[in-house]
């Protein structure tokens, strides 16, 4: 997404309380976006307003209550380059087989805040497409990019990171958002 062209959803969005873990839109997979109007674009921009508020990378739709297929991003790739964008009704792909790289890093949750846990997740993915205008979108991420994307598109499918942690380590995540 180019930045100047879409500085008015940069820009214009309202802070949204975000959603914490165990509130039942975080657990249900999320509805296609099927309308593309002004109220769409209003919730984009909220969550990017969101999303940077919080010192975000990502922010799914979900995560501010709203069960619809969209999330958005400002995230730099494993060459440190920075990926602003959002991704309606996003198709995931991520490397099979042989080409199958799983990088295992610290990943964290605004609907967890605090606490980190490591997680493997492949070293790539590509999420395909459209933004608020319907005009196709792709995004090939590597490094923490590629997690986001990931980690965005789990979100829609109603999977919170902690969902994919072994038993014990989930435990421990969930011990400490209690503890705080």
């Amino acid at each position: 997404m180019d930045g100047e062209a879409h500085e008015d959803l940069l820009a214009a969005g309202e802070v949204r309380p975000i959603v914490r873990y165990g509130d039942p839109v975080l657990h249900q997979a999320c509805a296609p976006v099927e309308r593309f109007d002004d109220e769409l674009r209003r919730l984009v921009a909220d969550m990017f307003a969101t999303m940077a508020a919080a010192d975000g990378v990502g922010l799914a739709a979900n995560q501010v209550g709203i069960g619809l297929r969209v999330f958005v991003i400002d995230c730099p790739d494993a060459d440190g380059r920075r990926v602003v964008a959002h991704v309606v009704n996003p198709e995931l792909e991520v490397p099979e087989g042989e080409g199958r790289v799983l990088d295992v890093s610290d990943e964290g949750c605004l609907s967890l805040p605090g606490p980190y846990a490591e997680l493997g997740r492949p070293d790539r993915a590509v999420v395909t497409g459209v933004d608020v205008d319907r005009t196709h979108v792709r995004i090939k991420g590597t490094g923490l990019l590629a997690r986001c994307l990931q980690h965005e598109s789990d979100h829609l499918d109603g999977v919170v990171f902690v969902d994919r942690l072994p038993r014990r380590a989930r435990k421990r995540v969930l011990a400490e958002v209690a503890a705080e």
